[in-house]
This record gives C-alpha cells, structure tokens and sequence, in this order.
C-alpha cells in the first residue's frame, strides 16, 4: 500500500521555508585538539555564525530543485539586543514566515552542538567526553577559493558526512563578511539535491518594500520553562500515549522542550533537521514517499503494541535514515 503524506500543503510551505530560514542561523564552533579538525574551515564558519545574527541585510534568493525553482525575498533586521527576519515566497503560493525580536543571546539546541567545542579540556582529556569534537565526528570540512555570488567574492566551505545518515554541503562564504551566500545539498554520487543562493544582496538598514502574500506564518519563541500545554493543529489526532523514538543518527539531539506526550519531536545534529509526527487513526500498512530536494517526506502505516498509527517523517536527510527513524518508533514504556 502506498501512503500518501497527510501534511498539508500550507504545513509543507511553511515547513520548507522555515527550514531554510534555518540555513542563516548561527553556526559558531571553534577549534580543539581533537584529530582531523580544520580549524580554518571552523574559524568561518564561526564569522558566519556571527554575521547571521549581527549584520543587517537583504536581498532576494533563489531556490533550486531540479526543475523547480522558487524566487524569495528575504530580511534580516539588528536594532539593540535582538533580530527581525522575514523570508517571502515570491513565486508560487506567495508564504511569508516571519519573526520579531528574537533575542541576540539565544542559543538554540542545534547551536549549542556546535559550540561544544569551546568547551572541551585537552586531548588526553577527550575521550570523556563524546560531544567534545562536535561536528567534526560526523562530517569533514575543507576550505578552498570559492566563486563570485550576488556580486560578493566568497570562500567555499565543503561539508562532507563521515556516514551514510546524512547529506554534504557545499557553502560558498562573503569573504569580508562571513554570511551564507550559497549553499548545495550534496547526496549520494555527489549529486546536488538542492541549491539556495542570493541573486541580489545589500548590506545595512533599508526599505523593503511590501509583497502581497496569501499565508503568514509568525514563528514563535518558546520558552524552555514553558509547560503549557498546546492545543494540536486540527488535521492531526491527539496521541494518548507517550512515545519514543529508540534510534537516531549519532549526533543528532531531540530539540523539543518540555520532552514527552505530543505528536512531533524534532532532532538536530547541528546542521541538518528533522521531525516525527504520530497519528494514531485506523489505517492499513503501506509506506509513501516524496522527496522535494534535499527534504524527504517519509509516511509509514503501522502497528504499535496492536495499534494503528501513521508515522511522518520530514526533514533533511536520505530516505535510509527517515524509514530507520520510523523502525525504531515505540510506545514509551
């Protein structure tokens, strides 16, 4: 049986858009004495990671994927101690995600994994403490000359995965600023799956100007002492059990607070993102798949302890890794 993905399109806009907004994040590291680090290539990405959050800019990006390619708008606004943002869809369904003064000193989860490095003691010390290479246990960094991007000479990070669990990249740099002007999703035989880069870009505080759209999405800040329970979008059912997911690729952490009762968790290794959305509604067994670039949608009809459920999971890794995600899904005991 073949299952077709129960996310809706405005929950797929939104989800794509948010996930690229996340490629601008901050990415902040910094070289230790474990083996194979380049510090170089970490010294970069640690000036991206600053001009990402520090430096006001926009510009309008391009997203490409195969065939298909999305023309967006982006803002990235610093006043005091916090950052705006926008990312605007200009071709298709015109979606806008939007979000307002967020705190400068914030640290996600997927940002603290790749600080782990500035705070590890020396190399005899390193093999307590499993974390303290950070990404480098998990992917290769090289840096050589890159191309000229959006009218900017920049330096080219390559990203390689030391496994099969996830994807490489290919990040093109400003080399006076350090911001993301190009990324690549590279896959299996070196192929780009995707590819997200600035046509137009400009530095400082300017007018941009208004774009009609049909859906806002305002993305939200919440707190990690917040234990409010939150009211389920209206197309999934609630779940009456608690849930676990047993396996995951090494290195990727669950990024969901408070932990437990819910219908998604979501996991990060720093770079790469993904989520598992449960369903428990009578429906036969079958799995369905669809992959839009480097973002795979992984559906999965199953039984749990005699249960019926619909298992999703989206984000940006190979289908191997999404159906080992879905295996490993049990009813918390």
């Amino acid at each position: 049986m073949v299952l077709k993905s129960r996310l809706s399109p405005r929950r797929r806009i939104f989800a794509s858009l948010l996930a690229l907004s996340g490629m601008l994040c901050t990415l902040q590291v910094s070289a230790s004495s474990c083996p194979e680090v380049n510090p170089e290539a970490l010294r970069w990405l640690d000036k991206m990671s600053r001009s990402a959050h520090e430096i006001s800019y926009q510009g309008v990006v391009t997203l490409q994927r195969g065939d298909n390619m999305q023309v967006m708008q982006i803002s990235h606004s610093v006043q005091g101690n916090t950052a705006s943002e926008s990312l605007t869809q200009l071709t298709g369904q015109g979606a806008r995600v939007m979000r307002v003064e967020h705190p400068l000193e914030c640290i996600h989860p997927g940002h603290k994994l790749l600080r782990m490095a500035t705070e590890v003691p020396a190399a005899e010390h390193l093999s307590a403490f499993p974390q303290a290479c950070g990404l480098s246990q998990y992917y290769r960094f090289s840096v050589v000359n890159g191309e000229r991007v959006a009218g900017r000479n920049a330096v080219r990070i390559i990203v390689a995965p030391r496994d099969m669990y996830r994807y490489g990249y290919v990040m093109e740099l400003d080399k006076q600023t350090g911001l993301l002007l190009k990324i690549s999703t590279i896959g299996r035989g070196e192929k780009v799956l995707e590819r997200f880069q600035f046509a137009s870009l400009s530095y400082g505080e300017q007018a941009v100007a208004p774009v009609e759209v049909d859906l806002v999405h305002m993305a939200t800040h919440p707190s990690l002492a917040d234990n409010e329970p939150h009211a389920p979008e209206k197309e999934v059912l609630y779940v009456s059990h608690d849930w676990v997911v047993q396996w995951v690729p090494k290195g990727f952490v669950a990024t969901d607070s408070p932990p437990g009762r819910g219908q998604r968790k979501t996991y990060t290794d720093g770079l790469a993102v993904f989520s598992v959305f449960l369903e428990t509604l009578p429906i036969k067994p079958g799995e369905g798949i669809v992959r839009h670039g480097g973002t795979t949608s992984y559906t999965r009809g199953m039984r749990l302890g005699g249960q019926s459920a619909l298992v999703t999971v989206i984000g940006e890794v190979p289908v191997s890794t999404a159906r080992m995600v879905a295996d490993s899904i049990a009813w918390e005991q």
